[in-house]
């Protein structure tokens, strides 16, 4: 099979790296399909001092706020221009079901479109200070900023952290999965095509332990901003503290779902399939723990069986419009989620749907399944003598297409299931009932809450979790803000015989004087 290789995006150009190159595989046949150079420590600490002295340098920190807003128009008129090619490389390296890409990609655009007006409209808040001194707060950006991103959402997540750094006047350093950086690259090569200045925009592939290291713990990074699972958001976060830079950190989920007696069972049963299965579940707001009201289990679960038995009957390659889902993102990957699963069956929980890994031939294409890493929806309930709650999937993220479902009777009771777990980034609530809605979604830990729909995703909405699921948000104004520091300027506007009247702090005598 011929492979391509692809380089750094580095000062406006493609370069060499001076680390191992990274193969990168299609999770479809799990054959390598291109080479990607890598970024040793020299070459991260090159590409940070260069991205410094751009900054510094003011050609985009210093630049009039509607350049940036123009530049950042103009990437989104690139990006939609090359939606064909991204989408077929996006494919290709993560193994989502192309009909997902078709969906997903072209919001992108949105991202940029959202930020070059938020700048573009701007106002700065002019502070009530006592006295003849007028005081304005101005924001201003932080230096270099470096952004990890994960395997799963490789574009939507880079872009949700590029438009407000670029907006803000950052200069970026980005550093992608080592299993994802071919489109991070193309990212790069469409930016400098829209006007943005070299050295502006940096893609540093590799490894997180050397490559990922070396660009979070450089001295000169003011502001980490990270997506992934929670143990690297840990060791990510005490590196950049040791430098005092700004951190974000969007990570580990296990999002709960609650199905309410008032709910429309089939609106809810499509609502729970797109929240869990969707990228093939490898997403961190991925539904997870299903918690139905007594009542209704029985037909919600069966419900459940027949969209899964559906969904599996229609798998196939994901370069394939039709297909429903496609493969994991690699055998490590796969084989986590099979130690939670089989963990949980050997327990004794039941399996409904699923629950062994794909080996056969696509009815849909004839994809032989067993050279990727394919794996069917899987459903887990109570078994005979085992509580699916007592189990690690039940509070372990398994970034996989797997549900567990339990039933409750009261509304305390699901909202204790909710919160049965150290993780708080998403949720969502079934029910049709308003009043319900509004208490539980009061009462439920998790920085996003979704009702009667789920996984919903706006450039102005904030997206980010409490607990261990991470430090701040992305999206909206904060996520701008959080790329800027504030800077108070205050002027005197006293006339000079006020300011000799009343500001001579060591006058003789023993007056009256001021003190802020």
């Amino acid at each position: 099979m011929v492979t391509s290789t692809c380089l750094m995006w580095v000062a406006g150009e493609e370069r060499e790296g001076r680390a191992e190159q990274i193969q990168v595989e299609d999770p479809e046949t799990g054959e390598i399909f291109a080479h990607c150079h890598a970024a040793s420590v020299e070459d991260v600490d090159e590409a940070v001092r260069h991205a410094h002295a751009v900054f510094k340098s003011g050609t985009w920190s210093r630049a009039p706020r509607h350049l940036r807003a123009e530049v950042l128009d103009k990437i989104a008129g690139l990006l939609i221009k090359n939606l064909p090619r991204l989408i077929e490389l996006e494919v290709r390296q993560t193994g989502r079901a192309i009909r997902e890409m078709n969906a997903q990609v072209p919001t992108l655009v949105k991202w940029f479109k959202y930020y070059a007006a938020l700048i573009r409209t701007e106002e700065r808040v002019v502070l009530p200070t006592t006295g003849m001194l007028h005081n304005w707060i101005d924001r201003k950006p932080l230096g270099v900023v470096a952004q990890i991103t994960p395997f799963n959402h490789p574009l939507l997540i880079a872009v949700k952290k590029i438009a407000p750094a670029l907006a803000a006047g950052n200069s970026v350093i980005l550093k992608p999965s080592e299993l994802t950086p071919l489109t991070s690259i193309e990212l790069g090569k469409i930016m400098k095509d829209a006007g943005l200045p070299d050295g502006v925009f940096t893609v540093l592939p590799g490894h997180g332990a050397t490559t990922g290291k070396a660009v979070v713990g450089h001295p000169l990074i003011k502001k980490v901003d990270v997506t992934g699972g929670t143990p690297a958001g840990r060791s990510i976060g005490a590196i950049a503290g040791r430098n005092l830079a700004h951190f974000t950190a969007e990570l580990g989920g296990k999002a709960p779902l609650v199905v309410f007696e008032k709910a429309d069972v089939d609106l809810a049963v499509n609502g729970i399939a797109f929240g869990s299965f969707v990228a093939s579940g490898q997403t961190c707001v991925a539904a997870t723990r299903i918690i139905v009201h007594n009542t209704i289990l029985s037909e919600v679960v069966e419900k459940l069986q027949k969209k899964a038995e559906s969904i599996e009957r229609r798998m196939g390659s994901p370069k394939n419009v039709e297909s429903m889902m496609g493969p994991l993102i690699s055998a490590k990957q796969l084989s986590n989620m099979r130690i939670l699963v089989d963990s949980a069956v050997e327990a004794g929980a039941k399996v409904v749907a699923g629950g062994q890994k794909m080996n056969g031939i696509s009815a849909l294409d004839q994809t032989d399944f067993s050279k990727g890493y394919f794996y069917p929806p899987t459903i887990l309930v109570d078994g005979d003598s085992t509580k699916i709650v007592d189990t690690r999937i039940w509070k372990e993220e398994a970034f996989g297409p797997v549900i567990v479902v339990v039933g409750f009777n009261t509304e305390d009771e699901a909202l204790n299931l909710a919160n049965d777990c150290d993780f708080g980034l998403g949720a969502a609530i079934w029910t049709q009932d308003l009043s319900q809605a509004f208490r539980v979604s009061e009462g439920i830990e998790a920085g996003i809450c979704w009702v009667n729909t789920h996984h919903r995703n706006d450039p102005s909405s904030p997206w980010g979790g409490i607990k261990d699921s991470g430090v701040g948000s992305e999206n909206g104004v904060d996520a701008y803000h959080a790329y800027t520091t504030t800077k108070s300027t205050i002027v005197n506007y006293g006339s000079v015989e006020e300011g000799l009247a009343n500001d001579d702090w060591f006058r003789e005598g023993t007056g009256e004087v001021r003190y802020g």
